[in-house]
């Protein structure tokens, strides 16, 4: 069965108040993840991998420390991330869940720590990747960034927040400003709801 491009949980134009436009909801979902979508299902047409699911597939085709990974992985985990990536956001974020709150405080200190954190890694991402709050594990947590369409399944983490640092994903809205970008996210888009129940 043909991987489709999951509809948005919100209306294109249900971010703008948080900082995200229509014009970046349509070019980055309508077009880009559409595009990951069309061409994994391409490449993947008469192969071995025809028929698994995402994760599989994603967790098949990694190559740790490959120089570039090949067109399958790349578009497989590009899917993934963004099927992740707009769940996580919503257009009336809310508090953080107590249970999610007491894990993060265990685990970097404060909640400002952990978007000091976030934020720092996300920034310091060469190029284009991805920043992410996983769960380790041994269930502690912590923030990785990892390499353009890379995810924590490779690393058996389980993926609780991401945001994606490719230019595409901010650039129509805050230009180069990446810090300003990944600050708006924590404080005015992310889903606390969606996080905490990946816990």
């Amino acid at each position: 069965m043909a991987f489709t491009l999951p509809d948005l949980p919100y209306s294109h134009d249900a971010l703008e108040a948080g900082g995200m436009s229509r014009e970046t909801l349509e070019y980055h979902h309508d077009k880009h993840h559409k595009a990951y979508v069309d061409k994994l299902n391409e490449l993947v047409a008469g192969t071995e991998w025809e028929g698994k699911d995402l994760e599989e597939i994603v967790k098949g085709t990694y190559q740790k420390g490959a120089v570039a990974q090949n067109g399958i992985f790349n578009n497989a985990s590009q899917h993934w991330n963004h099927a992740q990536f707009w769940e996580m956001m919503g257009p009336n974020p809310g508090p953080m869940p107590e249970n999610l709150e007491k894990a993060i405080v265990d685990s970097f200190g404060s909640v400002d720590a952990f978007k000091k954190k976030f934020t720092e890694s996300g920034v310091g991402q060469f190029g284009s990747g991805w920043v992410w709050l996983v769960k380790k594990p041994d269930g502690s947590l912590d923030v990785t960034k990892t390499e353009n369409g890379v995810n924590p399944l490779v690393e058996g983490q389980t993926a609780l927040l991401g945001c994606d640092v490719w230019e595409h994903s901010y650039y129509i809205d805050f230009r180069n400003a990446r810090p300003k970008y990944l600050e708006n996210f924590l404080d005015k888009l992310v889903n606390w709801e969606n996080v905490a129940s990946r816990l």
